[in-house]
């Protein structure tokens, strides 16, 4: 990472060296993390000879030189599902990272404009993947650190502002829309708008909007819970975790994304679902893979 700081602190014109060396350091960390809970964590799930390797039966397998890993974007999707509500950036936020760094990589090619919004997404995910792995983040940002603050602090400050933004102009539109009404009337009417979500994924559950009080409904992935009964590990059969993903109401039409949600904090980090994982999960994560109560 200190080789993606240097071509950064340099200037626009070394930008493209920048994003290329934080897209690798950062595939390298997530990697890190994954391989210290178990190796088979970072090897191309299909490739049957890594898989051979990666859990110690590679006497039965092809040379390791010829292991299959993982890229970026998808170990940093394993991470996510192993850390919930700990990665501070959206998939979306990473591709344009990992877009760009192959670019570079192969036709030396990539978004100038876009370069610090991409180099910060990746000092911000980088930041809590350091603390699970117990790294020193003065030893690992070294003489950087006091710019890798400064970058993350102002792109956290720009998402809060764009996040209030969007509540004033969501209680502005709903005092045009039911100002005039008596409260029995509005009430009625928002009981009406507000009975089924206007975004669908895998799972929605109703959520007070923070903008108008109204019911909202935040939308995401459904996750199986693991929980210990009697000293095993099993899957809660009755229980079930919605990772969000966004949230609309239609009452005021706000409408958040996965990269705001984490700066409105009257609207939950996960929400708990009385139902049966089998009905949203067809195959369900191994165990070191799931949802851990109290963990």
């Amino acid at each position: 990472m200190n080789a993606a700081l240097a071509a950064f602190v340099e200037g626009p014109e070394s930008h493209d060296f920048a994003v290329h060396h934080a897209g690798i350091a950062t595939e390298h960390l997530l990697k890190a993390y994954l391989a210290g809970i178990h190796p088979a964590l970072i090897v191309d799930g299909q490739h049957f000879d890594s898989l051979l390797h990666a859990t110690g039966l590679g006497s039965h397998a092809g040379p390791l030189t010829k292991v299959k890993t993982i890229g970026l974007v998808e170990a940093y999707v394993r991470v996510v599902k192993l850390l919930p509500g700990k990665i501070p950036i959206s998939k979306g936020d990473l591709q344009p990272l990992a877009d760009a760094r192959n670019g570079v990589a192969h036709s030396a090619i990539h978004d100038s404009a876009q370069s610090e919004v991409m180099f910060t997404a990746c000092l911000r995910l980088v930041d809590p993947v350091l603390e699970e792995l117990e790294v020193d983040p003065n030893s690992y940002w070294g003489p950087y650190l006091v710019l890798h603050d400064k970058l993350v602090d102002e792109q956290v400050r720009q998402e809060r502002v764009a996040a209030e933004a969007l509540l004033v102009k969501a209680r502005s539109l709903f005092e045009q829309r039911f100002g005039h009404m008596s409260p029995k009337e509005r009430d009625v009417v928002l009981a009406a708008i507000t009975s089924k979500p206007m975004i669908t994924m895998g799972r929605e559950a109703p959520v007070e909007c923070p903008a108008c009080g109204s019911q909202g409904w935040m939308a995401g992935e459904v996750e199986a819970i693991h929980v210990y009964v009697d000293g095993q590990v099993t899957v809660d059969p009755e229980e079930v975790l919605l990772s969000p993903q966004g949230f609309h109401c239609a009452a005021c039409e706000l409408e958040v994304g996965t990269k705001l949600l984490l700066h409105l904090s009257d609207l939950p980090r996960g929400i708990f679902l009385d139902a049966r994982p089998h009905d949203y999960i067809e195959d369900e994560p191994a165990a070191d893979e799931g949802i851990y109560r109290g963990r």
